[in-house]
């Protein structure tokens, strides 16, 4: 079943079009990948279905609903939730209080917290200190266990690995894979193709801000364009 259609999207800044017409899918519970260079249109199409940007054409439909007749602010009441590039987390906010912002629409119970924590110990460890303070793979996984808590059916994440390291990338790719075995759909935008397409389902090859190529995520990691285009090989 389709959780989320994209038909003939376009996205503008001002007289330049960002994306020019895309259309995909993702199916509930599917974990699908969105990957190609920088500028090809990948953040801004995350950024709409999140609120971020107003489409400049196309038709959104999500849970068989138009997303664009959704307010902004109730998205995350529908299960949509977007953890944007760079994190979006409040700083001057302890972690704590990060984590029940996530779920500022609805009764957070304890329970819930204890259970966001023991899926990140080191959060546990850091509860009482401002989010600013965090490394950046503790931010990230900040970002990723506040939308979490919103109990999203859609989970939107854009660059989760940028700038983090190795051993961190590892974890925050193993999270993803358990929110996916949980039955969370996500729409992952991320720079590590190999990484990516290795975790998915499906996948979405876009450039210039134009889907060039989609498919089963092995079969794409395995097309020789797409290896050579962006897996280094």
């Amino acid at each position: 079943m389709s959780l989320l259609t994209v038909n003939n999207l376009q996205i503008a800044y001002g007289g330049i079009q960002a994306v020019k017409g895309i259309s995909f899918h993702v199916n509930a519970g599917e974990l699908v990948s969105l990957i190609g260079a920088n500028g090809a249109g990948k953040t801004s199409t995350l950024n709409c279905l999140g609120g971020l940007l107003k489409p400049a054409g196309g038709k959104i439909l999500y849970q068989g609903k138009n997303l664009l007749s959704i307010p902004i602010h109730d998205r995350v009441k529908h299960g949509l939730a977007l953890v944007p590039e760079g994190r979006g987390i409040f700083s001057k906010l302890t972690v704590a209080e990060n984590l029940r912002m996530g779920a500022y629409h609805r009764q957070l119970h304890e329970s819930e917290l204890d259970q966001a924590f023991e899926r990140f110990p080191r959060l546990y460890e850091r509860k009482t200190q401002l989010a600013g303070t965090l490394s950046g793979g503790e931010q990230q996984m900040l970002a990723i266990v506040r939308a979490l808590l919103s109990k999203p059916k859609l989970l939107l994440l854009d660059e989760p690995s940028m700038g983090l390291a190795p051993i961190m990338v590892e974890k925050i790719f193993a999270t993803i894979s358990e929110v996916t075995q949980e039955g969370v759909a996500v729409l992952l935008v991320e720079q590590n193709a190999k990484a990516a397409l290795a975790l998915a389902q499906r996948a979405y090859v876009m450039e210039s801000g134009k889907i060039s190529l989609e498919g089963d995520a092995k079969a794409l990691a395995a097309d020789e364009r797409v290896r050579a285009a962006y897996l280094g090989e």
